[in-house]
């Protein structure tokens, strides 16, 4: 069984070294922002890394709902990987097209349904390419069912109403992922409907600022982000951005220097912005 440490994060050697590994899952979890040029399938089919299978966060997730990829029931979750041949013993490795950008958000929901074997390939398919290593094209050959028990861990999860008690009572630091033209207001908000700003009291650390090149930053930078950006790394942290991707991104950090208690706003700016009933300020943070 490819049995790995707790950090989150797989290197592209060790992936390379267990890619025969009956027991390691392997998961392409591209993903774009709307109105982009690239198509994720295609992506896909032109090269992906041998085994991978396709991980749609837009597919699965709660279709009922009217924002965009929000975590599926624990059923449909299993329901669909289990399809994908992962079970309780299933090592699972996620990576994406652009290095470290919609594979983390994967990462978090398998650790919301109660999988803790579950990694991220640092750096991506381009940290693969870069190596040299092989890809294979087409379409994903599938694996052989297993069953996935899961079990729903509630605090990697907060929703609207938490969100709102945390920046009244100040039980948790609300850490928002976008980039800082959205969080001031400057820029407006891709999604139609969605007001521009931030949640008042909110503190801003762009994703893009944890990330050098396609990999995660090592340990001394991402405190020094952290801490520069005003997060107290002792205290509760709620990470937020567009849509609950990014989000991801700012939990994934923190989990690699320690920190594997840090929840996401599911619902993130796609929700808040869009309603009547929160508050909405525009600016720098105090």
């Amino acid at each position: 069984m490819a049995q790995v440490t707790s950090d989150p994060l797989v290197s592209p050697d060790w992936l390379r070294a267990h890619l025969v590994d009956p027991n390691l899952a392997i998961l392409d979890a591209s993903w774009f922002l709307p109105g982009g040029e690239l198509d994720p399938e295609d992506e896909f089919t032109k090269g992906h890394i041998p085994g991978a299978l396709r991980f749609r966060i837009d597919e699965i997730c709660d279709r009922t709902s009217p924002l965009p990829h929000m975590l599926p029931s624990s059923a449909a979750f299993a329901e669909a990987v289990s399809a994908m041949g992962i079970g309780a013993d299933t090592t699972v490795v996620i990576y994406d097209s652009l290095g470290l950008f919609s594979s983390p958000r994967v990462w978090w929901t398998f650790r919301v349904m109660g999988c803790n074997n579950v990694h991220v390939l640092d750096g991506g398919l381009p940290g693969w390419v870069s190596r040299g290593f092989p890809l294979a094209t087409g379409a994903a050959r599938p694996r052989p069912p297993k069953r996935f028990p899961p079990r729903f861990n509630e605090a990697l999860v907060r929703d609207l109403e938490q969100v709102r008690d945390a920046l009244a009572t100040g039980a948790a630091q609300i850490v928002d992922a976008r980039p800082r033209a959205r969080f001031t207001g400057a820029a407006s908000e891709p999604r139609p409907g969605v007001r521009a700003g931030h949640m008042p009291g909110a503190l801003n650390l762009p994703y893009a600022d944890v990330i050098e090149g396609e990999r995660l930053a090592g340990a001394d930078r991402l405190r020094s982000v952290f801490e520069s950006s005003g997060v107290a790394l002792d205290r509760p942290i709620i990470t937020t951005c567009g849509s609950g991707v990014s989000a991801a991104v700012l939990a994934l950090a923190l989990a690699s220097i320690g920190r594997r208690d840090v929840a996401v706003y599911d619902g993130s700016w796609s929700e808040w912005g869009a309603r009547a009933d929160t508050p909405v300020v525009q600016g720098t943070s105090p």
